[in-house]
């Protein structure tokens, strides 16, 4: 009797409607006992006025949703968790998504400001042992706007603006803080929806600033283009492939977060950020928080440097002491534009030739993969293999597993690698807020074993299932936190800790048995212990996950490596 109401008569009624009047078409929820009015309003509500709800049993995993949906469509969407405990569970995801300035909409309940006299006032124990001073503490560091509402109409305006914050450039997540109260409390019959703000439109760049650029890419004999992310859409990738035939510029993506030009691109010469600055006379940093490593891959003290992006100073993190020549505000794509508009310089076909050559020569002297023998199977085979089964529709989300140099990417967004805030289990529910966007695309989650065991397996199995989900897990398995034991090898060569059998805080055995963890919730599941068997189970899972529309575990041994 309520689904054809067209105004909210709650807060709570306010908030769905507005979440969706700004283009939100999931609600990731955790739900406590703050949920009531939402849940009333997601029952009283038509489904076309409201986001469609999506249960996750853990808040790590609808974060992680949220920012693998994005990354996919270019459309942001919500998550609602419970009151602080729910939030504390979230921020790990909020630093993910602020790290990588993905755009997601934090909400959470708050205990209850009243005791006596409101509706939504207090009733439980727990909702005096959830109070605290300043909730939103807990993530006001990592967000672009937070709120905590104060009264119902304020569901309707605050949400719309905090949406507008949201997707204005740089991009980032947003939170609002919801008590009880507001939610609950009805509307006033003057109650009018607020107009829905303009997100800021892409800045664009000085135009003095563009024609210096110019200059100084005619007098450069190496100018290279670092570059480790694009946009969703992918109109970075094709102007930057542009840019550099007309030009004659190089491309490396150092510390890949989102692949930007496909594999076979005569200007890209690889993912390594030394051997991309060590020839260099000329940097162009396109939004890169970190371009290299200022210790051991700095440029040359002679090379210029500029750096474009939204925010090219990157002012969020506190120490960023890269060299900056030149400072463009713009966003990239639109820089690249203007950058074309310009006619190239005489020397740019030289430059184009010197550039293709050497990524030929690099390309030519790459040594094929080896599967491993008779012992556990190398990084690199299972990038090769997973490579091969990836049609041009397939992606794949990496966390401390694929390696892209032993790649053949078809295009931009093929592969989505942990973000550099380093919050693990990010990848396996970013591939689930992926798989929900297009059910028909091959989504695989790429992930070492420790980066399962830190994405709640069980919750994200329990979700693939119910929601029919068919992503393929891979778990790259070495029974130990690699990344950790390259970093003592490194750092201490000739100590103490590399002479011993185990390095102590290193090892994760004994390991639980992985396949038997996906087959708790009806998936195909296969440990593979030799590199040759993997074409064959890669095969397998496919056929399963398309005639079955199952979702499959591979668990395989590979090497521990001092590289990867």
């Amino acid at each position: 009797m309520f689904k054809d109401q067209a105004r909210p008569t709650t807060g709570g009624e306010a908030l769905l409607m507005a979440l969706k009047a700004c283009g939100i078409d999931y609600l990731f929820a955790n739900a406590g006992t703050d949920f009531p009015p939402i849940i009333e309003g997601l029952a009283r509500l038509s489904e076309d006025r409201a986001p469609t709800p999506i249960t996750v049993p853990h808040e790590t995993a609808g974060m992680a949703m949220a920012h693998g949906h994005w990354l996919v469509t270019g459309r942001p969407q919500a998550v609602m968790v419970h009151v602080n405990v729910g939030l504390a569970n979230a921020v790990m995801g909020v630093i993910n998504a602020a790290s990588d300035n993905v755009p997601v909409f934090v909400l959470s309940g708050r205990t209850p400001l009243t005791e006596t006299g409101r509706k939504g006032g207090r009733m439980t124990p727990i909702q005096y042992g959830q109070e605290m001073y300043d909730q939103t503490s807990l993530v006001r560091d990592m967000v672009k706007f937070d709120y905590e509402l104060r009264y119902p109409e304020q569901a309707d305006s605050v949400t719309k603006r905090a949406a507008a914050l949201m997707t204005s450039a740089p991009e980032g997540p947003v939170y609002m803080s919801l008590p009880k109260e507001p939610l609950t409390e009805d509307l006033a019959d003057s109650f009018v929806p607020a107009p829905m703000p303009a997100s800021a439109r892409p800045a664009s760049p000085d135009a003095d600033a563009i024609r210096t650029l110019a200059a100084w890419i005619a007098d450069a004999k190496m100018p290279v283009v670092l570059c480790q992310r694009g946009d969703p859409e992918g109109r970075l990738s094709a102007l930057l492939s542009r840019s550099a035939d007309v030009f004659g510029l190089a491309v490396a993506e150092p510390f890949s977060i989102r692949n930007v030009l496909a594999s076979d691109d005569p200007a890209l010469l690889g993912y390594n950020p030394k051997a991309a600055t060590a020839q260099a006379d000329l940097v162009i940093v396109l939004d890169s928080g970190v371009p290299w490593i200022e210790a051991v891959s700095a440029p040359g003290k002679d090379t210029r440097v500029v750096h474009i992006g939204p925010d090219p100073l990157f002012r969020r993190m506190p120490v960023r002491g890269y060299r900056t020549d030149l400072a463009i505000t713009a966003d990239p794509a639109v820089a690249l534009d203007t950058l074309l508009a310009l006619a190239p310089d005489p020397s740019a076909s030289t430059r184009r030739g010197a550039v293709h050559a050497t990524v030929a020569a690099a390309r030519d002297g790459k040594v094929a993969p080896d599967a491993g023998g008779d012992g556990p199977m190398t990084a690199e085979w299972m990038s090769a293999c997973v490579s091969e089964v990836m049609d041009d529709n397939a992606v794949a989300f990496s966390e401390l597993g694929l390696l892209l140099s032993h790649m053949k990417l078809k295009g931009p967004n093929r592969v989505f690698s942990n973000v550099h805030a380093g919050g693990l289990g990010w990848a396996m529910p970013a591939a689930l807020g992926a798989q929900l966007a297009d059910r028909d695309r091959l989504v695989i989650a790429c992930v070492g074993d420790g980066s399962y065991m830190f994405a709640n397996p069980v919750a994200c199995h329990q979700i693939a299932e119910a929601l029919g989900l068919p992503i393929l897990t891979i778990v790259k398995n070495n029974a130990m936190w690699n990344a950790v034991r390259r970093s003592v090898v490194k750092g201490y060569p000739d100590g103490a800790a590399i002479r011993q059998n185990c390095i102590p805080l290193t090892s994760l055995e004994p390991l639980p048995d992985f396949t038997q963890i996906a087959k708790a919730s009806r998936a195909h599941a296969e440990r593979i212990n030799h590199g040759e068997d993997l074409p064959g189970a890669l095969r397998r899972a496919i056929e399963v996950i398309r005639t079955e529309r199952r979702q499959v575990l591979l668990d395989l041994s590979v090497a521990a490596s001092d590289e990867f």
